[in-house]
C-alpha cells in the first residue's frame, strides 16, 4: 500500500501515477489542482525521504506552471504557489544551487519578475490606497501575496543587487493592503 493508505488522495497514491494523471488532464483544472494539491503534501510529508519529497515537489511546481491562465490573478497565484513550494523545499533540506528549483536566488529572482510594478510605483500607490479603483488595489494584494516568502529566503541570499531589492520589497510590503 501506498503513503496515503486511508487519505482520500483520488488515487494519485504513487508518484508515476500523479505524473501519468497529470500528462493526461491537461485541460481539466480542477483535477490538474488536485494533483498540484496531492503531490505539494507529498512534498511536506516528513515521512518521505529528500529525494521523493523533491521528486513531488517537481510534479507539483510542473502541474502549477501548466494550470495557470495569463490573467494577473491567475499569474500571481501561480507565482505565488511556485515560490512557497520552493521555499519549503530550501527550508526543509537547504538551499541547493546546482537545481534552479531549490536555489534561492533563483527563486528570487523568478519571483521578483513575477511582480507588475517597480518598488516606486507600489510605494506612490500605497501611499492613498484606499482611495485607489480596486483593480490597482488588486495589484498591490497580488505584490504583497508573491512577496510573502522573500521573508525566509532573504537569509539565504547572499549580499548584492539581488538581495538588495529583495530587502527593498521586504521593507515595502507593511505599506501594502
Amino acid at each position: 500500500m501506498g503513503i496515503s493508505e486511508g487519505t482520500d488522495d483520488g488515487g494519485w497514491n504513487s508518484l508515476e501515477a500523479a505524473r501519468v494523471g497529470a500528462h493526461h488532464t491537461n485541460s481539466d483544472k480542477q483535477e490538474m489542482e488536485y494533483i498540484r494539491e496531492v503531490a505539494g503534501s507529498r512534498a511536506h510529508d516528513g515521512r518521505l525521504d529528500a529525494g521523493l519529497r523533491k521528486q513531488w515537489a517537481k510534479l507539483s511546481l510542473q502541474v502549477n506552471a501548466r494550470m495557470h491562465g495569463g490573467g494577473p490573478w491567475e499569474q500571481a497565484h501561480m507565482a505565488a504557489n511556485s515560490a512557497w513550494l520552493r521555499t519549503g523545499m530550501i527550508e526543509a533540506f537547504g538551499p541547493d544551487p546546482d537545481d534552479a528549483d531549490w536555489d534561492p536566488t533563483a527563486v528570487v529572482s523568478d519571483l521578483l519578475c513575477a511582480l507588475t510594478m517597480t518598488p516606486g510605483q507600489a510605494r506612490s500607490l500605497s501611499s492613498c490606497w484606499t482611495e485607489l479603483p480596486i483593480d490597482q488595489i488588486g495589484a498591490l494584494r497580488r505584490i504583497k501575496n508573491i512577496t510573502a516568502p522573500l521573508q525566509q529566503l532573504i537569509r539565504h541570499m547572499p549580499p548584492g543587487p539581488l538581495r538588495d531589492r529583495a530587502l527593498e520589497w521586504l521593507a515595502l510590503r507593511p505599506l501594502l493592503p
